[in-house]
């Protein structure tokens, strides 16, 4: 079973930056995607970012691009979520997800994805 722990997350004002890690208890070579979804209060959880090392493909959500950068440390089995230009609407919990990925589904969706981490909070301010 693998395990996911997420930190890094915090409070910050709006302009300022955070950065995630999601560390993995054990690696393998079957979960070959991680990405990270968040969830606001009331709202669904949504997509954020995912990366898949194979391919050096990395994808991220409308809302994201240009401000948040994934990366993975497969040394570490670790993934890293830098996010620039924090905006109100950004506070949510942030989830750590990971599967194998065979191309048949959308990494930015919740559905497909079986290992996630507990979460950590980022509060963003005006």
């Amino acid at each position: 079973q693998v395990q996911l722990v997420e930190s890094g997350g915090g409070s910050v004002q709006a302009g300022g930056s955070l950065r995630l890690s999601c560390a993995a208890s054990a690696y393998t070579s079957t979960l070959n995607c991680m990405g990270w979804f968040r969830q606001a209060p009331g709202k669904e959880r949504e997509g954020v970012a995912a990366i898949y090392p194979g391919s050096s493909s990395t994808y991220y959500a409308d809302s994201v691009k240009d401000r948040f950068t994934i990366s993975r440390d497969n040394g570490k089995n670790t993934i890293s979520l830098q996010m620039n230009s924090l905006r109100p609407e950004d506070t949510a919990m942030y989830y750590c997800a990971a599967e194998h990925w065979d191309g048949s589904w959308s990494v930015l969706t919740t559905k497909g994805w079986r290992y996630w981490g507990q979460g950590t909070q980022v509060t963003v301010s005006s």
